[in-house]
């Protein structure tokens, strides 16, 4: 049984589905918690648009930009193809150049969810929209109006959203005023809903269809994908600790956890200025740069344009 639950856990893990619903969840109870602590209508004339449509785009944007710089397929895709200098990396053939489009929008797409799930529930609820629109709110049929001037109507519109600057003779008309608002916000996040719902699947549709891979092949791209990312973490991990365990040993004298410290010393100030070196040399077109952990050199030989061997000295 625990067995069969792990696999059922690991495969949900796996699903972007799983991952989206996870977002949206999460973005919800941000905006539930964020709206009640911090937002509150100036209630003044020209300010509400500005202050409620704030509220409604300027968090949308910020979950955006975070959605994209979540993925770490952001900055393989900036790497590789947008930053690189490296001639072999520009001329790509028309496979590649699709499956990078297919990557693109898939993590467009995943980072879609939070921003357009803020959206969709900020104007289901309506607050952020009542108090942007207020002031502009339709209320020709009430005659109480018809004595006051333009910006005297947006002045006393603008106050509906704050009850306690209410008149006792407009608490009916604030009412259905608020009602209206409130329909017209939560038509707009319905509307939001089913056409993002509608975009995303014509655009896995689209994907599908356009994409050089077939079903199998995907598949299996994305699981290789998948664990080339994590095998290159792993060997990376383990890589990089081998190298820096080592030269802490020829620094300290002994490494940690080591109950063996008979050869301990006291680094030098020339050890410490080799420390504070960059850690990374850039690679160039021509020769491979080198890499310098902790004070590190790295020695390359070449032969013929290819690497034969990288000693490590002290």
């Amino acid at each position: 049984m625990d067995s069969s639950f792990s696999n059922i856990l690991c495969s949900l893990q796996k699903s972007g589905s799983f991952v989206n619903t996870l977002i949206a969840i999460l973005t919800i109870c941000g905006q539930q918690l964020f709206s009640s602590f911090t937002f509150s209508c100036p209630c003044q004339p020209g300010n509400n648009l500005y202050y409620g449509s704030a509220f409604l785009i300027i968090p949308a944007l910020v979950l955006l930009v975070i959605g994209y710089a979540l993925r770490s397929q952001t900055w393989m895709m900036t790497k590789e193809s947008c930053c690189s200098s490296s001639p072999h990396l520009r001329s790509v053939n028309s496979l590649q150049r699709k499956l990078a489009c297919l990557m693109f929008f898939s993590i467009t797409g995943r980072a879609l969810v939070a921003p357009l799930t803020w959206l969709a529930v900020t104007l289901l609820t309506g607050t952020y929209y009542e108090c942007a629109a207020s002031e502009y709110a339709s209320v020709e049929q009430y005659s109480m109006f018809n004595n006051y001037s333009e910006p005297e109507r947006q002045e006393i519109l603008a106050e509906f959203p704050c009850f306690e600057q209410i008149s006792p003779d407009m608490l009916m008309v604030r009412d259905e005023v608020a009602l209206q608002l409130r329909y017209q916000s939560q038509m707009w996040g319905w509307t939001l809903i089913a056409v993002a719902t509608l975009v995303a699947f014509l655009s896995c549709c689209l994907a599908r269809c356009c994409s050089p891979l077939t079903s199998l092949q995907h598949q299996y791209w994305c699981t290789h994908m998948r664990n080339e990312r994590q095998l290159f973490e792993e060997a990376a991990e383990q890589h990089s600790r081998v190298l820096i365990t080592q030269r802490i040993k020829e620094l300290f004298g002994f490494v940690p956890g080591s109950e063996d410290v008979r050869h301990i010393r006291i680094p030098s100030c020339q050890d410490w200025k080799d420390i504070a070196r960059p850690s990374l040399v850039c690679i160039t077109d021509n020769q491979q740069g080198h890499y310098n952990f902790l004070g590190e050199r790295v020695d390359v030989n070449f032969e013929e344009g290819k690497s034969e061997a990288i000693e490590l000295t002290s």
